[in-house]
């Protein structure tokens, strides 16, 4: 591997990692520079806006557009800096001691930028079939932007061999991960005087009852019979991340919302919890709210619903990342990807990319320096095997 190589990977990180691209916010600038640079280089570029128009998801097709090629797929949005302690500016990358400082380095920049660094090098190989380069935005929040183009393999696009999604797991094979469902679930009671309870419709009270139900059934996931050694942790995971209700302590709360999540071992159903809960809300909470007053309610909304990834020993995608990591084994992870999504449609799919996943969504998130020269190699193995 050249240092050459190493540097300019790097240095495209620097530029990619100097984009906001937190995802509430337009990846469009960012893309922009990533079609410029590709378009320099007489790489054939596709967008798939959304349907706001204020993001895009970015394809580039390196070598001859036949079946059977390999996607590297990366995503360009990362997570929010607010509240977070960093030493440094989150958007301008920072070295030292081998490691690169930076919001997206490691999830997922870096992979991101070795992909486009090694464009020349994939050009010189003399591909016989194609590698594609996918980059999308809102893998963060919905794991949507790279459907378009998913949708499109096989019909106005040649259909992928098989994918590798960079999300990092230090260039380790990850045939398998968790699933993710979210939800927001809103009470609306009726307001009262807190000394004459029966006069309203607590909101709050409700809301607890709900939240207390969901981590009653998420012990039930820890059942013996339910567990996979493969993931940390071994089970299905049920967490309510945030709650807000009410206007002051001696008002009984007409509103209360709260988000939830879920968190499936591949095979168990992103819905199942839901189902739970709607059931204990219809015979229990919502009666229970509804004891004194008529019209209080509980909605619940599905915003995210993502699949996991179903190992498939031997498969081209596994067979493939196996040889160009030189390794035997694979493993599985408890964070979701983009990666159920190509699987979904049919497309050979393994997580494996640079940096570690317990460095990501932290202040002063970095990428090791030796994770861009192994991803390197890896990518250099995999120039060689497409141009056979």
């Amino acid at each position: 591997m050249s240092d050459d190589l190493k540097a300019s990977a790097i240095a495209l990180l620097e530029r990619l990692a100097a984009f906001d691209t937190e995802s509430d916010k337009s990846n469009l600038p960012l893309i922009d520079f990533v079609e410029d640079y590709l378009r320099a280089q007489d790489i054939p570029v596709l967008r798939a806006p959304n349907a706001a128009g204020d993001k895009a998801a970015l394809l580039a097709t390196i070598g001859p557009m036949v079946e059977g090629g390999i996607v590297l797929s990366g995503h360009t949005d990362v997570v929010p800096v607010e509240g977070q302690k960093w030493t440094s500016d989150p958007f301008t990358l920072r070295g030292a001691s081998g490691r690169l400082y930076g919001r997206g380095s490691c999830d997922m920049k870096g992979f991101d930028a070795i992909a486009l660094a090694m464009i020349p090098t994939f050009k010189a190989a003399g591909l016989r079939r194609p590698i594609q380069i996918l980059l999308s935005y809102d893998e963060e929040t919905t794991c949507e932007g790279s459907l378009d183009f998913i949708r499109r393999f096989g019909k106005d696009l040649p259909r992928p061999g098989a994918v590798i999604v960079g999300e990092p797991t230090m260039m380790e094979v990850a045939d398998a991960h968790k699933s993710i469902a979210t939800f927001r679930t809103t009470v609306t009671g009726q307001e009262a005087h807190s000394a004459k309870p029966a006069l309203g419709a607590n909101a709050v009270a409700c809301a607890c009852d709900i939240v207390t139900e969901i981590y009653r059934e998420a012990l039930a996931y820890e059942a013996p019979d339910r567990l996979n050694s493969r993931f940390d942790p071994p089970y299905s995971t049920l967490h309510v991340g945030t709650i807000h209700g009410g206007t002051a302590r001696n008002i009984l709360a007409r509103e209360c919302m709260f988000h939830w999540e879920f968190r499936g071992l591949p095979g168990a159903s992103t819905m199942a919890p839901l189902r739970h809960i709607q059931s204990y809300i219809d015979s229990v909470a919502l009666p229970r709210l509804t004891r004194f007053v008529a019209g209080p309610k509980v909605e619940t909304i599905i915003e995210v619903d993502v699949p996991g990834l179903d190992a498939e020993p031997g498969s081209l995608a596994e067979t493939l990342a196996l040889k160009l990591t030189r390794s035997n084994r694979t493993n599985a992870v408890s964070y979701a990807t983009e990666a159920g999504q190509f699987q979904r449609a049919g497309l050979p799919t393994v997580v494996c990319g640079p940096g570690s996943i317990d460095q990501a969504h932290k202040p002063d998130e970095f990428l090791e320096v030796s994770q861009v020269e192994a991803c390197i190699g890896f990518m250099q193995r995999l120039a060689q095997e497409m141009a056979e």
